[in-house]
């Protein structure tokens, strides 16, 4: 499983993000858009013009945001969607 997370060091929800992740056991790729301004364009890429942070990614599948990410563990999908391959 590959999951891609970009994120900003200011932002608030990309933590939350991040230790949700983290909770439920699973490692991810962070990208730094504020560190690495270079990452920026290749998010609005893959996030289809989408230009907040957090972005995240899951075996490619644009999962969107926080409140996304936030929703679908709230409605019990997310544990599924982790656990596909």
């Amino acid at each position: 499983m590959q999951i891609d997370i970009y994120t900003s060091p200011l932002c608030g929800f990309c933590t939350i993000a991040k230790n949700l992740l983290l909770k439920k056991g699973v490692e991810f790729t962070e990208y730094d858009v504020l560190n690495d301004p270079s990452l920026k364009p290749v998010m609005l890429k893959r996030a289809n013009g989408a230009h907040t942070v957090p972005q995240i990614f899951i075996n490619d599948h644009h999962i969107g945001g926080w409140n996304e990410l936030f929703s679908l563990d709230q409605a019990g999908k997310l544990d599924k969607v982790l656990m596909a391959k």
